[in-house]
């Protein structure tokens, strides 16, 4: 499941949606828009307990315990601020949703949480024939779904042929499966996938496989969201037991996961609508675990000495998007992006008068890395990093001089164009998002000591006019896949929309002839790793050379939770990596409850009941659900 960040929509030899994909990403650019803060899940965890205590285990026998063993239920619960758009891991595209799906499906590849490496996941191992146009895949043998009956090749070969053939079944993933010619699975452990063109992405096939015995009678995938009938069968580490829209989702560990049942008894997720709230509940100890902290929060919360905050390496960018003119697949334009960022000139003078420096140790106040390239540094393979004569610096005198090459003469401390209009740009910036904002305030200063002006338009809602064309400048990022491959395919001629009225799956509008030969040169190298590295970094050199996209930073994974509530939880890559947001389900899977949480904390913001041998999640009357929104991160989108 890739970015889904994210989300997010994952990689594929052709990233052209199906008319299906088209018209639910057309709904979902309208409902998902909004702060990257937001969309950014603010997260918070908590043990659970059956009672006053908000953080301790709903003990049978009044006994502690660290295992969640007979006689001792813990349950991890995660505030989040995005609505579930669907739980069928066939329309499933926002992070929250995204993520719940990988707690109930597994894939057959996973990303390795130390090295990020494909590893074997539901296939234990997987190889390429008749020059990579047919990829044989070994199913892993006994593994079971929650419901006891066996999990075989035939589940991924109708997984697979009904994305192929179903334009509901590929509203999500469908690019995955545009270059799969057959697939057929000739027994229970082997699965064979045919394609048109070699694929590298069939490496790392991290896409969720649901079993044919429940989905074969749904009658219409376009509109089955998997949440009526409980438990709900799976194949990850935990089985959906309840659902309520906008209020809670709930599940409990799986007995029968491959890689051996989880140490937390239930996960549930709540919702929390600021990250203030989630912060103070933490203090309190009402919950656990709190992503996507400002750094003004990790401050605070330094010295606390039941609070760990984890400041990792992020597997985001940040950065100012260039509208290049909106236009579809034939070439029609619409929008109305401002005519001189046409101009190269005119881009590189506003990316000389950007401070980068000045944005990481100031707006992220140190807690992220200078950008430059399209892929993070965590990602070594493909970071890539401009050299010395290709960098576009900070140099506001090179600024004036490019302006006044461009024909924009400073009159009166404005720049004007030949027709005497000044140059004024319009910025769209997520309203939820305090580094949009901080940011957004530099750049007045900096574009304004040109004479350009700049208005600053901080929405709740940016998908619509980014869509339909009508900005200037953006804000956006992306969180990116150890397999590149979708947040390079975003920028592809083949992702723009077939239509003005049809929203494709480009990022930005952006069409480079020699981005597209690098681009199908990295998907055929499935068997050159090395190579594929070396295309992906000549893509981003293309890219940054257009102007259109300027990466301000690489922002960390700032997180914090409460050492007496969890004994240990699994970052990604270990050691300095993210908790939230990870490519696979680490960290939930493999959280270890404390012993016991401490009985002095006040307040029970997790509200756990005890009744009838089921735990009932009971959401705080404060806890607030967003509307769903386009623009937001980690898989996905900001």
């Amino acid at each position: 499941m890739q970015p889904t960040d994210e989300n997010a929509f994952p990689p594929g030899p052709s990233p052209r949606p199906t008319p299906a994909a088209a018209r639910h990403r057309r709904r979902l650019r309208h409902a998902l828009c909004a702060g990257a803060a937001a969309l950014a899940l603010v997260g918070a965890a908590a043990v659970g307990p059956a009672g006053p205590a908000a953080a301790t285990s709903a003990q049978d026998n009044g006994d502690g315990g660290d295992d969640g063993g007979d006689g001792d239920r813990t349950v991890l619960t995660a505030a989040v601020a995005q609505s579930v758009d669907s739980l069928s891991p066939f329309l499933a595209v926002t992070l929250v949703a995204t993520t719940l799906n990988r707690l109930m499906y597994d894939s057959l590849v996973n990303y390795d949480v130390k090295t990020q490496e494909p590893i074997p996941g539901l296939a234990e191992k997987w190889e390429p024939s008749d020059a990579g146009r047919t990829w044989t895949y070994t199913i892993r043998d006994g593994v079971e779904w929650s419901d006891g009956r066996p999990l075989t090749a035939e589940d991924a070969r109708w997984t697979f042929h009904t994305m192929m053939t179903d334009d509901a079944a590929g509203t999500a993933n469908g690019s995955y499966v545009t270059n799969f010619e057959k697939v057929s699975a000739p027994d229970p452990r082997t699965l064979v996938v045919e394609l048109k063109e070699p694929q590298a992405t069939m490496n790392s096939m991290d896409l969720p496989i649901v079993p044919k015995h429940v989905w074969k009678d749904v009658d219409n995938l376009g509109k089955f969201n998997n949440d009526a009938d409980f438990p709900v069968v799976g194949s990850g580490p935990y089985v959906l037991t309840d659902f309520k829209t906008d209020s809670y989702v709930t599940f409990e560990r799986n007995e029968n996961f491959w890689r051996g049942a989880p140490k937390f008894d239930e996960v549930t997720f709540k919702y929390y609508k600021e990250t203030d709230a989630a912060v103070a509940a933490l203090r309190k100890g009402e919950v656990s675990f709190v992503p996507d902290l400002t750094p003004a929060h990790a401050a605070s919360l330094a010295d606390h000495p039941d609070i760990k905050v984890n400041d990792g390496q992020g597997r985001r960018f940040w950065a100012i998007a260039v509208n290049p003119g909106a236009r579809d697949v034939e070439g029609r334009t619409f929008g109305d992006g401002h005519p001189a960022l046409l101009d190269p000139k005119v881009r590189k003078a506003l990316f000389h008068a950007v401070d980068r420096d000045v944005i990481v140790n100031k707006v992220l106040q140190g807690h992220g890395v200078v950008g430059a390239g399209y892929i993070p540094p965590r990602f070594a393979d493909y970071h890539w990093k401009p050299p010395a004569d290709q960098e576009v610096g900070y140099d506001p005198q090179e600024a004036a001089r490019l302006l006044d090459e461009a024909g924009y003469e400073l009159k009166d401390g404005k720049r004007v164009g030949k027709d005497g209009r000044p140059l004024d740009f319009r910025m769209l910036c997520h309203a939820t998002d305090p580094k949009d904002k901080a940011a957004g305030k530099y750049l007045e200063e900096w574009w304004g000591a040109l004479g350009i002006g700049l208005d600053l338009q901080c929405l709740d809602n940016v998908g619509d006019p980014w869509v339909a064309g009508e900005y200037d400048l953006a804000f956006d990022g992306w969180s990116v896949n150890p397999d590149p491959d979708f947040v390079l395919a975003i920028h592809t001629c083949a992702a723009l929309p077939e239509s003005e009225d049809v929203v494709g799956q480009t990022d930005n509008f952006i069409c480079d002839k020699e981005f597209d030969r690098l681009y199908a040169e990295q998907l055929a190298a499935y068997d050159d790793p090395a190579g594929r590295a070396e295309a992906v970094k000549e893509m981003q050199s293309v890219l940054y050379d257009t102007g259109y996209m300027n990466v301000l930073a690489y922002p960390n994974s700032v997180e914090a939770y409460r050492t007496d509530h969890i004994k240990s939880i699994t970052a990604m890559p270990a050691g300095n990596g993210n908790i939230w947001g990870q490519d696979g389900s680490w960290s939930w899977a493999t959280a270890v409850p404390a012993a016991a949480a401490s009985e002095d904390d006040d307040g029970s913001a997790l509200g756990v009941v005890l009744g009838g041998g089921a735990a009932v999640v009971i959401v705080a009357a404060a806890s607030v659900v967003f509307t769903l929104r386009r623009r937001a991160t980690a898989e996905d989108r900001e």
